[in-house]
Parts: structure tokens; C-alpha cells; sequence
């Protein structure tokens, strides 16, 4: 995935600004398949505060290492806000760390579970927690790289706003 000036620029706000608040970052990623930790990673420096990542492609890693409750999934789907709630706070569980990013969804081509391709949860737990959720258009990449972007953007965000 070839990283946008934008996407570079926000990872290095949020390295900066977890740094200079001593806080820690944890991803659990489906769709994106690791492509937010590796955003942030680019960014010298990202070891100070970035603590590691799980990537969940199969409900049962994610029940299994993210701790999701078997029961959300039956009920709701692991393309869900629950679910994607569930992954974050088991990614901060996993690795101790202050905050954590979660993305869940279908990049397609196919629907799946009766969810159409584009449909994208990200959760975003910590101090503030926040989800939301995409319908994306596009070829498989370009659902991913927008989930990504997107849960970058987010995160930026919430530590702009946050004092």
C-alpha cells in the first residue's frame, strides 16, 4: 500500500503527540490486514510508542487473541460496531497499551455474511473511545486504503481534541 502525503503526515501527528504524552498504541486489524500499524510504523521514532498489532483475518483468532465474546459475533457478525469495539479493547488487553485502533469489515469483491462489499467498522479505544462506520465503493484496495486512511484520520482527530 503506498502511503498519501496526508496519511504520512497524520501518523507522524500521532507519533509526536503519543510521544510527548508518554501513551501507547496497539492495532487489531481484519481488513486492513496490519496496513494501520504499518502506517504508523513508517514513522521514525514509532517504537517509542507503537507496542505491537494483531492481524484477525478468521473470527477465531480474533475470539481466541482479541477475547471477542463468541456471543457478539453469533449475534451481530465480526463485521460489526460490537465486534470492532470488542477487538480494540482486546488489543489494549493484549499489549497494556493506552490506546488502540480496530478495523473490521468486507473489502470485497464479494459480500460476506450478508454484508456488502465496503461495509467497514473501525473502533478506536483509550482514554476516548469512538467508532465508525464506512460504506466504501472501489475495488479491493481501494476499500482497504480507505479503511485505512479513514482510521488514521480518526485517530489523529481524537488526539487533536483531546487535552
Amino acid at each position: 500500500m503506498a502511503l498519501s502525503n496526508e496519511i504520512i503526515e497524520l501518523a507522524t501527528e500521532i507519533v509526536d503527540t503519543l510521544r510527548q504524552r508518554n501513551e501507547t498504541l496497539s492495532t487489531a486489524e481484519s481488513l486492513t490486514a496490519g496496513a494501520v500499524s504499518s502506517a504508523i510504523v513508517t514513522i521514525t521514532g514509532a517504537s517509542d510508542v507503537f507496542v505491537g498489532a494483531i492481524t484477525a483475518y478468521r473470527d477465531e483468532i480474533k475470539i481466541s487473541h482479541l477475547y471477542v465474546d463468541p456471543a457478539v459475533i453469533a449475534e451481530h457478525s465480526s463485521i460489526s460496531e460490537q465486534c470492532a469495539v470488542e477487538m480494540a479493547k482486546g488489543a489494549i488487553k493484549s499489549f497494556g497499551t493506552t490506546w488502540a485502533i480496530s478495523t473490521t469489515g468486507v473489502a470485497g469483491p464479494n459480500p460476506l455474511n450478508a454484508h456488502p462489499a465496503g461495509a467497514v467498522w473501525v473502533a478506536i479505544e483509550g482514554p476516548v473511545s469512538a467508532t465508525i462506520e464506512l460504506s466504501l465503493s472501489g475495488e479491493r484496495e481501494s476499500v482497504r486504503n480507505a479503511a485505512t486512511a479513514s482510521a488514521i484520520a480518526t485517530f489523529a482527530r481524537i488526539l487533536r481534541h483531546r487535552s
